[in-house]
């Protein structure tokens, strides 16, 4: 009777495994990329909350940042005699009326960027505590196919967090109470 062992560890074997072990273990340290989740966190889910978009170009802790608060066609019912914006108490920054702007935007996507076509001119009203913002466009701002957008010219607060501003506005019209527009959630990290 012949019984053959096979033979686990060959030369060639472990050769290749010393020659490719170094590799391996360098594999991880060659992926440097941040992948960030692409799902949004709202404490309150009821059918009530409007996610409205939004677009920051920086979200690291106590750097500049631009933040466009989106105001889209699907977004409005009418024109627009007035925009209210609650910020989130935790969110301490300093916001300064000459930093605020209202503008007639290009929404970015893989062919452009985010930027104003147009200025929309504006009153701008802040409040002592930096918790409301009151926008009045000199002219109405229509119920067209463009979109509009509020833009803050920022440094991000000292610390990280969810900060979930809330948008309001008043219609042309009889009814005189600003009705909810929806809400955005910016995330500094």
């Amino acid at each position: 009777m012949n019984i053959k062992h096979k033979n686990f560890f060959s030369k060639s074997k472990i050769l290749k495994f010393l020659l490719l072990s170094p590799f391996l273990i360098s594999i991880p340290f060659f992926n440097n990329s941040e992948v960030n989740a692409g799902i949004e966190f709202q404490w309150d889910q009821d059918s009530g909350y409007r996610r409205l978009k939004w677009f920051q170009k920086d979200n690291k802790r106590r750097s500049r940042n631009t933040i466009f608060f989106f105001l889209r066609p699907s977004d409005r019912k009418l024109g627009l005699l007035k925009i209210t914006m609650k910020i989130p108490e935790t969110f301490k920054s300093t916001l300064k009326k000459e930093k605020i702007s209202l503008c007639q935007v290009k929404i970015g996507d893989f062919n452009g960027r985010t930027k104003c076509i147009s200025d929309v001119p504006a009153d701008i009203e802040l409040n002592e505590n930096n918790t409301s913002l009151d926008i009045y466009p000199y002219n109405p701002i229509p119920a067209n196919k463009e979109s509009y957008a509020v833009v803050l010219k920022v440094f991000n607060p000292k610390r990280s967090g969810l900060y979930q501003f809330h948008s309001f506005g008043q219609y042309i019209g009889d009814n005189p109470v600003s009705s909810y527009l929806g809400s955005s959630t910016l995330v500094i990290d």
